[in-house]
Order: structure tokens, then C-alpha cells, then sequence
């Protein structure tokens, strides 16, 4: 066999004996849950891999290929209100339990397809609201539960923020990947993020510059973020292909760079 093809089935190894926990935030339309699926599908080859929609504009399911009509019938974690109340032990007084029990929720209420768990959370209120409700309370005790008790892999697709991690969450998650477009507005967004990482102290955050198209963009992406893009991810016009179901996701250029990125890892950890 081939040391490359060794190195890559050595890595796949380690990745099922220490299961990663992953977030994946950025702007809206950068890209994010495209790279959140294609991760999981490459990940879900060799392992069980928890995903979780926790974006309220997401739509992780579909783009993970998961049956339209299955999907209808899911009912957001935020949505069961009486599961709620009943295991955060709301009283008419207002007062509640911080530390519900979880750990039954995510294979209770999630779709499967092949070693692919979803999830989908719903709407979570950003804590700068001061919202410290039974819901709010209830989905980051999931989502704790998830990154800190799971021995399989979770990718989370956060929305444009990190407010639903905890502090004490964050600083077990392995890796942030925050992705931008080469325009202004998404690197602003990027660095929002960036900075309420690391104020979470999340360990390992990975810039990831989406939609290249020239140069010009990585040098953009560069000079805004002082050198810190990590990766990047060249423009992929058959995704408009995927989206009309003209072909799978395995089938775009976009997942192929994700795979072939991460066999690259592989082999340099080798």
C-alpha cells in the first residue's frame, strides 16, 4: 500500500479514537453550511458524526441531502415547550433548573441517515439580550452535553456568532472555522466572530476564505485579516448544480476541496 494512502487511513484511525468536536460560523451566504456538510460527509465515511442545525436561517438538512418530506416533520428542539418544562422544572413563580437532563435528546430527536445524526435546535436568543429563559437554558445544556459528554464527533453550523457556546463549552471545542467571502462586510463579520472566540478562549480558530475566484481575492482576504486566513476555498459554480439537484454534493468541486484538504492534513500530521 502506498505511505500516502497508509498515512491517510492512520489519520482516519486517530479521528475515531478522539472523535473531534467542531463549530463552523461566518456571514450569511459564506458558505458555512455547505462547508459544515461536506465535512460531516466526508467525516461520516469512517465514524458517527453528530450534526447540529443551530443556525435559525439554516437549512443543514437539506443541504446534507436528508428526504424533504423527513424533514418536514422534524419539530426544532426550541419548539418542544413542554419537554422543556417539564425537565427544566419551571414553576409559576418563573423559576427553573440551569442544569436540565440532556443526554437522552440528541438520539431521541434527531433524523439519521447512514452514520449522519441530525439535529436542529431552532432558534437560541443571544445572551446580550439578557434573555435567561427555560428555552435558552435548555439548548446550550444540549449543546454542552453534546461537545462535552459525546464520544462521537459533532460539527455545530452556528449562526453569524458564538453566543450559544459557554465559556466552559468553548474551551472543548477543537476547532472554530470561521469562513468569509472576499468582501468587506463578511470580514467584518469574521472578525466579530474572531473576537468572541477569544473571549470563550476556544483553542484552535481557523480562518477559511470561501469563493475565490483570482488572486486578488486571497491577497484582499490577507491584507483585511492581517495574514490570518488559514485555508481557502476556490469559487465552485457547479454548486448552483447541487442546489437544482442536478447532482449530489459529493459530486461539486467544493466538497472535493474539502476532502482533498483534509487527506492533506492527514498526511502532514504523519
Amino acid at each position: 500500500m502506498p505511505r500516502a494512502k497508509k498515512q491517510v487511513i492512520h489519520c482516519f484511525e486517530l479521528i475515531i479514537l478522539n472523535p473531534m468536536k467542531i463549530a463552523v460560523s461566518g456571514k450569511g451566504g459564506s458558505g458555512k453550511t455547505v462547508f459544515c456538510a461536506c465535512l460531516g460527509k466526508v467525516l461520516s465515511r469512517n465514524q458517527i458524526v453528530y450534526m447540529i442545525d443551530a443556525d435559525p436561517d439554516g437549512n443543514l438538512g437539506l443541504t446534507l441531502e436528508f428526504d424533504e418530506e423527513e424533514l418536514k416533520k422534524i419539530k426544532p428542539i426550541c419548539e418542544l415547550k413542554e419537554l422543556i418544562k417539564e425537565r427544566t422544572q419551571q414553576d409559576s413563580l418563573g423559576f427553573f433548573l440551569l442544569n436540565p437532563e440532556v443526554s437522552d435528546m440528541p438520539e431521541k430527536y434527531s433524523l439519521k441517515k447512514g452514520n449522519i445524526y441530525l439535529l436542529v435546535l431552532g432558534v437560541v436568543k443571544k445572551a446580550d439580550t439578557g434573555c435567561y429563559c427555560p428555552e435558552n437554558v435548555f439548548l446550550k445544556s444540549l449543546i454542552s452535553s453534546l461537545i462535552l459528554d459525546k464520544k462521537e464527533a459533532v460539527i455545530i453550523d452556528l449562526p453569524a456568532g458564538v453566543e450559544v457556546l459557554t465559556r466552559g463549552t468553548a474551551k472543548n471545542v477543537d476547532y472554530l472555522y470561521i469562513l468569509t467571502e472576499p468582501t468587506i462586510k463578511s470580514i467584518q463579520t469574521a472578525q466579530h466572530i474572531e473576537k468572541l472566540a477569544i473571549e470563550l478562549k476556544i483553542p484552535k480558530i481557523v480562518f477559511v476564505g470561501n469563493k475565490i475566484s483570482s488572486e486578488h481575492d486571497i491577497n484582499f482576504i490577507n491584507q483585511q485579516l492581517k495574514n490570518k486566513m488559514n485555508k481557502y476555498i476556490c469559487f465552485d459554480s457547479s454548486l448552483k448544480d447541487f442546489e437544482q439537484k442536478k447532482i449530489s454534493l459529493e459530486q461539486t468541486s467544493f466538497y472535493q476541496q474539502i476532502k482533498n484538504e483534509f487527506h492533506k492534513i492527514c498526511s502532514e500530521t504523519n
